[in-house]
């Protein structure tokens, strides 16, 4: 009768028992249900490991208590009904005034969130019971320090008493009783205390409730209501935490480390958390309850001690230690305590982690024969790549006064990466100054195109205006330069050249030096130490073992010169799947030839001159991506992103461009090329067709780029151009500037001599392209039926601002408002909008593929380096997604991580499946038996 007791209670919904008489599970239980903390029990209940017995309240009446504030009756009835089996277990009663029974109640989700939510220690003591556990034990001392942080801890957790008001009370007995720490406490010192702290309760207007249950109920209430603590919810908010039911309640029974110098309790990673090293990493106390290790108020010793004075719990904690690492297949973080010499295991999971140990710990558990190379990749998280490929603040220097009281601002963490240097107005400033070789960061207001010399010559970029997506976040991320954008906390005056932070009026001038801290998005008036990455070692290994998983989409790289692509090449692209021809005209040498062909665009000469250094420039990306693909982008932005502001006009430019010293007549004609929404304006393909001979002189320099590395290295060479043509909306935009680029094509070719592949394709960025892809994929040219279109690749920065209706650069005025409303669930310009842009972009690959089912489909919007996003292209069955270059390394992570994860789920499917069929088959065979019996009884 008692175990159908217990297996009703196991099989509840509700509750999930553990330890002691608790029915081992044969299927571990779902980490969404019972929590991280509550399948570290399970699991170590199963395979031996001593855990005190308990039972863990699942996730869902998380959300029940939140709706009612209250749990049901038989949720209560459960939870007496597993006490009872503790009880018998542990030869203990709840409540009794002979040999109490104690209860601790903690958190736990199924995503960690260190000391976010609330526990409660020692339910169960009363004023009569208390009594009752120093008899028992025989340590009057024990447990009545036992006592008073029962009173402390639920008068804070449950009843909101601040804490100071207990630790004032703490103070003033240690005084009197001319005590230095805790343990110099005699017993009368603690019977005083716990007087004193139920004072606090009466001046509070507060109850401590005798009754064993009431406190129990009390605090399964608290437990579960922490989970919307402004605190837990900032927490998930910064970690980006979400779709998780809520927080279980593990109801334990306890033991204790505070009953003599036989017991001890501790806190312990299997691995150095820092490092990744294999070595015990932990701390422990002799005579002590847990929130002694964390609480600071004695010194821990090193865990590796404990073998000198509990050597017998010390060898039995390695064991279980070494057990659980090979059943979880990663580094375990646990929590244990000695009573009277016996090791009982509290918790346990895998442990966090920095991304240098992430890394070093995935290669070693695979070396050591613990995991696979497919379960080793999903042990990395793409953050802990991040933090690897970019100058970073150490750990110790993020912990420091310098650092913490020295951050001044707080913007967007447009960029990762730390940055030190002397503030800077101007490009011209940055330039000048990294010529001298100072580190420099430059602030502006907002940035424009004009900006990159600069932006490229600094360190870090900081702006006041500008979303996530800004001109100066996207263009930081591709260089990986440090970024803090939006930072409202400044004034930035360009004039004045000093930025004054609003709340404070403190003011910083050009050649001042900062930090700024683009993963946090802090700017610091002091001088922090900055560490650099390295790219080698492990982390090229685990991303190789990404690359061989079956299956696995490629991952190429946004680049715009020789530089970029030979980065991105050493971080492991494929290839480049963007190159945006524009940002080769921004150098201080080219600007004013480029502008004068935009002012005279009958001068010939100067489009003459662009060829020449945009051949120079494609010859650099071929040579750099030998034998890989190379997809270039015609001319895509509106002209006037290349002119001058007005204010900086006079006579010096106007002569430079071709106005001799009119500067009013240059004025005019840069006012008569103003357009009020130029991102829907004169641009893309539009560009192309107004003026072909722009076209043709861009295909002109990208085929002969091609020849010409061809001809210089005949034996190696190999090219592959992909001319891409932008922001189409219509099938003649499309045919109209395709047909100039394959007849230009293939006048080089002719010319050279030299068959020289190359493709023709577009980038859907237009919600109407989308629509029309089908009729896109299928034009053909008239003269030789061949096919027009041989690639999409998918814009989505401005696929997501048309369909969505959103600027980028000015959404941030209300972004995070949506997201702390829970309007939007995620930035829809930085994880790909599944529902409406993800709807476009999977009906475009659809429609193109009904007509060719060959057609190359990719991705070379911001969203190709978002892992979530990643995700979500695989399942469309693209070909490859395109970054980044510093962003490449966590791409290929992310891509390697999906096939490991269909894999799985795959297998699950089948073995589900499998089961299903099994259990079938034996029911269909006892069917036949039941069939057989009835047969003969009726014979």
């Amino acid at each position: 009768t008692k175990n159908c007791k217990i297996m009703t209670i196991y099989n509840s919904k509700y509750i999930y028992p553990f330890g002691g008489s608790a029915p081992k599970p044969t299927v571990d239980p779902s980490k969404q249900i019972v929590g991280g903390k509550g399948l570290g029990l399970q699991v170590m209940s199963k395979i031996g490991v001593d855990v005190p017995p308990g039972f863990t309240l699942t996730t869902p009446l998380c959300q029940v208590y939140a709706k009612e504030n209250d749990l049901p009756a038989e949720v209560w009835k459960g939870v007496r009904e597993n006490v009872r089996r503790i009880e018998i277990d542990m030869e203990k009663e709840f409540g009794s005034s002979e040999n109490p029974l104690l209860f601790s109640c903690r958190s736990g989700a199924a995503m960690s969130m260190p000391g976010m939510m609330d526990t409660v220690l020692n339910i169960g003591l009363n004023d009569m019971t208390v009594e009752g556990l120093a008899k028992a034990t025989g340590n009057e001392r024990f447990a009545w320090d036992s006592y008073r942080r029962l009173l402390d801890m639920f008068g804070e957790v449950v009843l909101g008493i601040p804490h100071e008001d207990f630790e004032k009370r703490f103070d003033k007995v240690k005084e009197d009783a001319n005590a230095k720490n805790d343990v110099d406490l005699g017993v009368e010192d603690l019977k005083k205390l716990c007087d004193e702290y139920k004072q606090v309760y009466v001046e509070q207007g507060k109850e401590f409730p005798m009754d064993p249950y009431e406190q129990l109920y009390a605090c399964v209430k608290a437990v579960f209501g922490s989970w919307m603590t402004p605190r837990a919810v900032k927490y998930r908010e910064i970690n980006n935490i979400k779709n998780l039911i809520g927080t279980a309640t593990n109801i334990q029974t306890m033991v204790f480390g505070n009953m003599g110098n036989d017991c001890g309790t501790g806190v312990a990673f299997s691995r150095d958390p820092s490092t990744g090293e294999k070595v015990m990493y932990g701390e422990y106390l002799i005579n002590a309850q847990g929130e002694d290790v964390v609480a600071g108020i004695r010194t821990p010793q090193p865990i590796s001690q404990m073998k000198e004075v509990l050597p017998e719990a010390y060898a039995k904690f390695l064991e279980n230690v070494e057990k659980l690492e090979v059943y979880f297949k990663d580094m375990q973080d646990v929590e244990f305590t000695v009573e009277k010499g016996k090791l009982w295991m509290l918790q346990c999971r895998n442990g966090k982690r920095t991304g240098v140990a992430a890394i070093k710990i995935a290669i070693d558990l695979v070396n050591e024969g613990k995991c696979t190379k497919s379960e080793a990749i999903l042990k990395v998280e793409p953050r802990h790549v991040e933090q690897l490929l970019h100058p970073t603040f150490s750990p110790d220097a993020l912990k420091s006064d310098a650092y913490t009281k020295g951050v001044c601002a707080k913007g967007l963490p447009g960029s990762p990466g730390a940055a030190v240097g002397k503030l800077v107005f101007t490009p011209k400033q940055a330039e000048d100054e990294k010529a001298k070789g100072s580190s420099v960061i430059l602030v502006r207001e907002t940035t424009s195109p004009e900006d990159v010399g600069g932006m490229w010559a600094a360190a870090g970029i900081l702006t006041a205006r500008g979303g996530m997506t800004s001109h100066a976040a996207v263009v930081a991320r591709g260089w990986g330069k440090p970024c803090v954008c939006g930072c409202s906390d400044i004034v930035v005056s360009e004039v004045d050249e000093t930025v004054t932070v609003k709340e404070t009026n403190e003011v910083f001038k050009a050649g001042d030096v900062i930090s700024i801290n683009g993963a946090t998005g802090e700017v610091i008036r002091n001088v922090i130490e900055v560490k650099t990455p390295d790219l080698k070692g492990d982390l090229g290994v685990l991303l190789a073992w990404a690359d061989e998983e079956e299956g696995v989409m490629k991952v190429l790289a946004n680049a715009d010169s020789g530089p970029d692509a030979t980065q991105a090449a050493s971080n492991g692209a494929q290839g480049i799947g963007l190159c945006r021809t524009e940002h080769m005209f921004f150098a201080p040498e080219r600007l004013p030839v480029v502008r004068r062909w935009i002012f005279h665009t009958e001068c010939l000469d100067d489009l003459d001159h662009i060829k020449h250094f945009q051949r120079s420039d494609f010859k650099d990306l071929f040579v750099a991506m030998n034998g890989m693909h190379v997809t270039i982008r015609l001319l895509d932005p509106p002209l006037h992103e290349f002119l001058p502001r007005p204010e900086q006009v006079h006579e010096k430019v106007a002569e430079e461009l071709g106005f001799g010293k009119d500067v009013k007549s240059m004025l005019a004609r840069i006012d008569s090329m103003h357009e009020e929404n130029p991102m829907l304006g004169l641009r893309g393909c539009r560009l192309g067709i107004v003026k072909p001979e722009f076209t043709q002189m861009q295909v002109e320099a990208i085929m002969s780029a091609a020849a010409d590395f061809m001809e210089e290295c005949p034996e190696t060479a190999k090219v592959h151009p992909r001319i891409m043509i932008p922001l189409i909306g219509s099938i003649s935009e499309y045919k109209n500037q395709a047909l100039i680029i394959k007849r230009e094509a293939e006048r080089i070719r002719a010319e050279r001599g030299l068959d020289i592949p190359y493709e023709i394709g577009t980038m859907i960025e237009v919600p109407r392209a989308a629509l029309v892809s089908d009729k896109i994929a299928s034009l053909v040219d008239d003269e030789d039926g061949k096919p027009l279109c041989t690639f999409f690749s998918y814009g989505t920065n401005d696929l997501t601002q048309m369909t969505m209706g959103i600027s980028r650069d000015d959404s941030n005025g209300f972004i995070p408002r949506y997201l702390e409303l829970g309007i939007f669930e995620d930035d829809p310009f930085q994880t790909i909008d599944e529902e409406g842009v993800g709807y476009m972009v999977k009906h475009s690959a659809s429609l193109g593929k009904s007509v060719n089912p060959n057609i190359s489909l990719s991705v070379c919007g911001e969203h190709g380096g978002d892992p979530k996003s990643i995700e979500f292209f695989d399942s469309l069955g693209l070909n490859y997604v395109s970054c980044s270059p510093y962003r490449v390394p966590v791409a290929r992570l992310a891509a390697g991580q999906i096939r490991v994860k269909r894999r799985m789920e795959a297998a699950a499917k089948a073995e589900a499946s499998h089961h299903r069929g099994v259990a079938e088959k034996a029911r269909e065979a006892g069917l036949a038996v039941v069939h057989k019996v009835a047969e003969m009884i009726h014979q």
